[in-house]
């Protein structure tokens, strides 16, 4: 096979080149690019790269992507009337397109958590004003993500996309099983938009009401892998990093206070703010797992250290745990911290029956967490408080398990019970679980 390789755009951060082959995998033609940059074989026709956020008009899913060239936010905003008597604002983006079969990270998973919403009447249509859908969402611009990723990879990405519609999905070298079809960019940029877009909202509440909404960004891809140079681990932008990096921006939320607590660590984001004093990033996840990274003593560098904290929960660490770490690590952090707004990267592949890992969550787990981080809010920072969907790939675990989580935002209780079954869990690693706990203590002076 020839082989040629051409740069594709050429960028402070370095040539963005990519690696591409084809073969035969299932009767379809693939490209492979390379996260190292370089770009083999084919010519791709560069389209113009966008600088301002620009919305775009199709439906996807339920979500209606609406075309506006204003820069106004009236569009995205739900207004003072609509948002003053809300407690829960959530958006989808489900990336229909985005897909590989029999791939765990698939288009089902956010449609499975609006059938459940549906189904358990915790929608708009039945519960009125006390819930907000957002139908508009501007998808984040190239500059929106360029505050967290190389433009060179953003670029690029782009690029590809033109190649990708011709040849079929795209697989992205040493970025673990990541993959990208003709769609994956524009839905990559709207996932990201629908977070900023929460953002937007959740402060404009703040701003009319003591008791604001939570938001909660249904969409995918997930983003909590992806590093500043590129995808990795199913992730493709880091949508919870961008999201902060607007809030300061736009905003003026200075301190951001992000939350982990997918199973497995999210690499890209404490890479993203790793030397950052005014964000602090706090993961939780199971020991061991995919990336391998997320180690006790990585808690930051120069000005950042101290404001990033990982910890690594033993396999078989359940619901006794995660309140555990709650009431002695997330919560004095966080007061101690004083943030000004709290992102939450709601990965639920630590639920018992999630296939890629091996916690013990429930569904009543994630339920408490989710009442206890908007208490949390409400407590540190005006009630300001925005959740992203990561993990999570059991359907039936995952749809219930946000489920029960919009329950708490509404102030109702659990209904885990109906679908949760205590005789499949097991006597959770006390003994190491409190260990980890008390060395992350003493690192971090808690």
């Amino acid at each position: 096979m020839h082989l040629q390789a051409f740069s594709l755009f050429p960028s402070s951060a370095g040539n963005v080149l990519f690696f591409v082959r084809h073969h035969l995998y299932k009767g379809k033609s693939h490209i492979r690019i390379g996260m190292d940059g370089k770009f083999v074989g084919g010519q791709f026709s560069p389209k113009k790269l966008r600088g301002g956020r620009r919305c775009f008009s199709r439906s996807i899913g339920g979500a209606s992507i609406s075309c506006s060239n204003s820069m106004g936010k009236d569009l995205y905003v739900p207004s003072n009337e609509k948002i003053i008597n809300a407690r829960l604002i959530y958006a989808v983006a489900p990336a229909m397109g985005h897909n590989q079969e029999s791939h765990p990270e698939s288009n089902f998973r956010v449609p499975a958590i609006v059938n459940a919403l549906e189904k358990m009447e915790l929608t708009p249509k039945i519960r009125g004003s006390e819930i907000i859908e957002l139908h508009n969402i501007k998808p984040a611009s190239v500059d929106d993500i360029a505050s967290v990723h190389a433009r060179a990879y953003v670029s690029g990405l782009e690029k590809a996309m033109d190649r990708a519609s011709q040849e079929g999905i795209i697989f992205i070298d040493g970025s673990g099983p990541t993959y990208a079809t003709s769609t994956t960019f524009h839905e990559s940029l709207v996932a990201a938009g629908a977070g900023i877009t929460l953002v937007d909202s959740v402060v404009a509440a703040s701003k009319i009401c003591l008791d604001p909404p939570v938001g909660f960004a249904l969409i995918r891809p997930p983003g909590h892998h992806a590093i500043p140079k590129g995808p990795m681990g199913f992730c493709v932008f880091g949508n919870v990093a961008i999201a902060a990096r607007y809030a300061q921006r736009v905003h003026g939320l200075k301190r951001v206070f992000i939350i982990d607590f997918d199973v497995h660590h999210g690499n890209g984001t404490n890479d993203a703010f790793y030397d950052d004093p005014d964000i602090f990033f706090l993961s939780t996840h199971q020991d061991g797992s995919y990336p391998g990274t997320g180690k006790v003593d990585e808690v930051g560098h120069g000005d950042g250290e101290g404001t990033t904290l990982n910890l690594p929960l033993p396999g078989g660490s359940g619901d006794i745990a995660m309140t555990t770490v709650f009431d002695e690590v997330i919560v004095p952090c966080a007061q101690r911290f004083k943030p000004d707004i709290i992102l939450v990267s709601a990965g639920y592949d630590g639920h018992v029956l999630d296939p890629l890992a091996s916690l013990q969550f429930t569904t009543g787990t994630y339920y408490t967490l989710a009442s206890n981080i908007k208490q949390l809010a409400k407590d540190l920072c005006g009630g300001r408080c925005v959740f992203f969907l990561e993990g999570g790939y059991n359907l039936d675990s995952l749809s219930c398990s946000v489920a029960d989580s919009f329950r708490a935002f509404l102030g109702e209780r659990s209904l885990a019970s109906e679908f949760d079954n205590p005789a499949i869990l097991y006597d959770e690693p006390s003994t190491k679980v409190k260990q980890v706990i008390q060395r992350v203590k003493h690192l971090h002076s808690l």
